[in-house]
């Protein structure tokens, strides 16, 4: 069945890539995007098809459309982006979610909220269960990103259980892949972009700290199959990538990758840095049948083919601390 279906924040990393699926799937999709931190090239490819509409729109403010479908995923994600411009970042998840909230309930839509694993903070809890209340600071610079989406968690559920809206919640692990923005902050990113122009990649504390690291692709596809499954299982649910990695170990394979000559120094480690990320999948497994499936290798040589291929006096720093 055809869906009119609502992409906030889909000219974005992730949101480009779910609205090319969507498309591809034969929807009417109308993507929705101030383009704060994000590019109109990830969505000029799909301006000329019938069935995609681009809106540039706030979310923070009100927008009547008619839809069956929406996917939240409007907020900056990156440390260099949503810090940026702190209570922005919480107008947009909070006001974000109330918007997308009361056009579901008035449209009767379904609508699906993209929280992250920052929800967690600092874990104290290894994996993180979708059970774990997370261990977050709510006075520090994170903030802003941490206590938003959690707030936007918060509102979802209390509009589930008061006014019955049909909604689902995915809490979104480290995300990596092609039109990830080059100044992002983000550690693949940087990594990357830092190796290919020659300069020394940059480590925050000494390395030891771990993440998890999920192909766009994968993600993608949890998010949609999320989207479509069983309306009593509402989540929230982890989408991520089980493997654990230290991040000296993903700078050793980007170098390895990238044939790069050039050294690993140390900075000192930012405030409420989480040490350990990575999530339990359990959940995704048993109600979605969905685990990733791209190797992290296989995903950074793709990501990097991506980088040569951009020209990136094109993509502005968001802040000028983006180093």
């Amino acid at each position: 069945m055809i869906k009119r279906i609502l992409v906030t924040g889909g000219a974005g990393f992730l949101g480009s890539h779910l609205c090319e699926r969507l498309v591809d799937e034969g929807h009417d999709v109308i993507c929705l995007d101030n383009f704060f931190t994000s590019q109109k090239t990830n969505v000029s490819h799909l301006l000329d098809k019938p069935n995609f509409e681009l809106i540039r729109h706030d979310v923070t403010l009100p927008i009547f459309l008619e839809v069956d479908e929406i996917y939240n995923l409007a907020c900056p994600a990156a440390p260099g982006h949503y810090q940026y411009n702190p209570i922005k970042t919480v107008k947009t998840s909070v006001m974000g979610a109330i918007n997308m909230l009361g056009m579901a309930k008035r449209c009767g839509a379904k609508v699906l909220q993209a929280s992250t694993s920052e929800v967690y903070g600092n874990p104290e809890v290894h994996p993180q269960p979708e059970t774990y209340n997370g261990n977050v600071n709510p006075l520090g610079p994170r903030a802003c990103y941490d206590e938003g989406k959690r707030a936007a968690e918060t509102l979802f559920m209390d509009y589930h259980r008061m006014n019955k809206v049909n909604m689902r919640i995915v809490r979104i692990f480290n995300t990596y892949g092609p039109r990830m923005h080059p100044y992002d902050g983000r550690v693949v990113s940087n990594f990357i972009r830092q190796a290919l122009t020659g300069q020394d990649i940059t480590i925050f504390g000494d390395g030891s700290q771990t993440r998890s690291f999920c192909y766009r692709d994968d993600l993608v596809e949890g998010i949609i199959r999320m989207m479509n499954g069983p309306d009593d299982f509402v989540g929230p649910v982890n989408i991520g990538n089980p493997g654990e990695f230290t991040i000296r170990e993903l700078a050793e394979l980007v170098i390895e990758l990238t044939g790069a000559d050039v050294k690993i120094v140390h900075q000192p480690l930012p405030a409420d840095d989480p040490a350990r990320r990575r999530p339990d999948i359990t959940l995704a497994q048993q109600k979605l049948d969905w685990q990733p499936t791209v190797p992290l290798r296989e995903g950074l040589e793709k990501t990097i083919a991506w980088f040569k291929s951009i020209d990136l006096s094109h993509y502005r720093p968001p802040t000028p601390n983006y180093a």
